[in-house]
């Protein structure tokens, strides 16, 4: 337990450590213009792209040799509450996966893939305020949201869906809440568009991300071969198959996944920011 804990909070120390570093930063503190700004209402576009990390049941500890990482993609919006805090939402995109065979757990050889779907809404808020236009801009952020789960195995050459067929004789939601909790930093390139850095942590209200959570069943409860195959996949490497409650998984704690991507963030800004926007543009001939 003690080494799945550290390997959740391994990337986070080295992210804050970097921020700290970042923050010794000199950071500018005028507006640009002289002008005081309501940053209420001031809206963002946002994107990120970077990979995801998986940590459940088919996992006891970080193999750098076989991490499982995969794709991650995200798509929103900032809108400017305060000075320091503002509402964010997203769509994004994940793919994780993992393999038994590189763990300590290889006699039950499960395995898993999934892509899926999730949204998030929640507050984001930046160390300096908007005002002052800092250059570097950390920020910690929160959410809450949904994601669709469809985890699938491979066998026989074709891969499987495996919430329909209830590979535990459990029929688990299959759009669980997602609590995200994360931290970030935001680097000032032009007068709109900032880059950045973000590392999230998604922590998901289900264990069933990889299909994976408490105790092998009794076979007769499966409603099909395949069911059974995907179920107990120990005899597919020559070992005798598991007892029904012989433990297939823990449900002790719930399953997560780890972003760490890189950001951009493009100001549209206000109402009264584009009617200013207006009055000073070019007089057409």
């Amino acid at each position: 337990m003690r080494s799945k804990c550290a390997s959740k909070y391994a990337l986070a120390k080295v992210f804050i450590l970097i921020l700290a570093c970042l923050g010794t930063f000199k950071v500018s503190g005028q507006n640009k213009s002289g002008k005081y700004v309501n940053p209420f209402g001031v809206m963002s576009v946002t994107a990120g792209v970077g990979v995801a990390y998986y940590m459940g049941d088919l996992t006891d500890g970080v193999n750098m040799k076989h991490l499982g990482l995969g794709p991650s993609i995200s798509l929103g919006g900032l809108y400017r509450l305060t000075e320091h805090v503002s509402a964010r939402g997203e769509i994004r995109f994940y793919k994780v996966s993992a393999d038994q065979k590189y763990s300590k757990n290889a006699q039950n050889n499960l395995s898993f893939k999934t892509f899926n779907p999730d949204i998030n809404l929640g507050i984001q808020a930046d160390l300096f305020s908007f005002n002052s236009q800092a250059s570097i801009n950390p920020y910690l952020f929160g959410g809450v949201g949904f994601t669709l789960l469809n985890p699938k195995a491979k066998i026989d050459g074709e891969w499987h869906s495996l919430a329909p067929l209830t590979t535990e004789a459990v029929k688990y939601k299959r759009l669980p809440l997602v609590f995200t909790a994360g931290i970030g930093v935001s680097i000032k390139t032009t007068e709109r568009l900032s880059l950045g850095l973000e590392l999230c942590n998604n922590f998901l209200n289900s264990d069933y991300l990889d299909d994976v959570s408490t105790v092998y069943p009794n076979p007769d409860q499966l409603p099909s071969d395949l069911a059974r195959r995907l179920s107990d996949r120990s005899p597919e490497i020559g070992l005798e198959p598991r007892q029904p409650g012989w433990n297939r998984g823990s449900a002790k704690s719930k399953d997560s996944y780890l972003f760490f991507q890189v950001r951009g963030t493009y100001l549209i800004g206000n109402r009264m920011q584009a009617k200013e926007r207006k009055k000073t543009r070019c007089p057409k001939f």
